[in-house]
């Protein structure tokens, strides 16, 4: 097949990384793969650099009819079978280019657990063949809540390359190359510093734990609000206990260092940070919200609180903090759960199972 990704963003979190799995994915299998991004977006350098061709649009809004035109042209001109878009504008310039040009399969991935409203202004959402959301509940919530049709939503959760990721250094030497206490409770946050992560509820959930244990907040990631956390630490009286470390490319690094993943997201799809930790064996506390409950099985494979209670946190952190074998018991059913139905194999099976489906529905199998 010859298939065009189409992203708008210009961050790098999960989302960014899970579409660069599926090219690689994809391209791995003998399949031409493609990517139209903006020229100054991150994942178009990680394309290149992966030796995927990138096409550069402007994309400068929903109705930017010049970006619309050119990528019409190019889709037919190279005769390409599946558009797949992501994010919200390069969803209307990739579908609309790919009506006008005739592409046989339009699909849209739905990563985020939030509304997607059809109606006469926003008519982007009956253009797609597919919606592949990144879990069951977000498929529920498009089926129940958005007015979706059941057969045209699919669940394909983000899968990782579990044999690829894999720490490469032990965990005393990674602590120590960033001057990290050797003998503390490390609880480590993986993702973008941004409104809807609530890293503000990791630091008080912190300050909760003054004077209980010896905690240390390891926040990997880089993002709008990390000065504001920063600040935040600084006026709890906690800034010595976090260690911001910016972009990290040694996720894996990290998490076998640590001894407890955190999320405090108020919404998430199916979070990459979370499938990592759990087929690493590392325990995981996390927020209830979206498809984590998909992964993290209450007492089972890890810990869930409510969302937006550090105090409620704290206490998931401390437990674990304080029974050793129950923080393992998790970790080791955490794990086998994740490697049982979050491996990259899986994702791309079932990915490249419903373009065919739709080509086939279209006579073009």
């Amino acid at each position: 097949m010859r298939i065009l990704h189409t992203e708008w963003s210009d961050g790098w979190g999960g989302q960014e990384r899970r579409i660069m799995s599926d090219l690689a994915g994809m391209a791995g299998r003998g399949h031409q793969v493609y990517l139209a991004t903006r020229r100054h977006c991150r994942i178009g350098e990680e394309a290149r650099r992966a030796g995927i061709p990138v096409i550069h649009l402007p994309m400068r809004g929903n109705l930017d009819l010049a970006s619309v035109m050119r990528l019409a042209g190019w889709l037919r001109k190279e005769k390409i079978d599946v558009v797949n878009t992501h994010s919200g504008v390069d969803s209307w310039v990739g579908g609309l280019a790919a009506k006008l040009a005739g592409t046989p399969a339009l699909v849209r991935t739905r990563h985020l657990h939030l509304p997607l409203k059809r109606g006469w202004l926003n008519f982007v959402h009956y253009l797609p063949d597919r919606i592949a959301a990144c879990g069951e509940s977000t498929r529920d919530f498009l089926v129940g809540e958005c007015g979706f049709p059941r057969q045209a939503v699919v669940s394909i959760p983000t899968g990782i390359d579990f044999p690829r990721f894999a720490p490469q250094r032990k965990r005393a030497q990674v602590r120590a190359d960033l001057a990290l206490p050797q003998d503390a409770f490390l609880v480590l946050m993986v993702g973008i510093i941004r409104a809807v992560k609530r890293h503000e509820v990791a630091l008080r959930a912190l300050q909760h734990l003054t004077g209980r244990i010896d905690a240390h907040l390891a926040v990997a990631g880089d993002g709008p609000m990390m000065q504001d956390m920063k600040r935040l630490a600084e006026e709890l009286g906690i800034a010595g206990r976090v260690h911001f470390l910016g972009h990290r490319d040694d996720v894996a690094d990290l998490m076998g260092a640590a001894d407890c993943l955190l999320l405090t997201s108020r919404s998430e799809g199916v979070p990459q940070a979370v499938t990592q930790a759990l087929g690493l064996g590392l325990p995981v506390v996390a927020t209830a919200v979206g498809g984590v409950p998909e992964l993290v099985k209450d007492g089972q494979t890890g810990l869930l609180v409510p969302a937006e209670n550090p105090d409620a946190a704290a206490a998931a952190l401390e437990h674990l903090a304080r029974h050793p074998e129950t923080a393992r018991e998790l970790a080791r059913n955490g794990r086998a759960h994740a490697l049982a139905h979050y491996s990259l194999q899986a994702m791309l099976d079932k990915t490249e199972q419903e373009y065919r489906a739709v080509l086939r529905e279209k006579g073009r199998a």
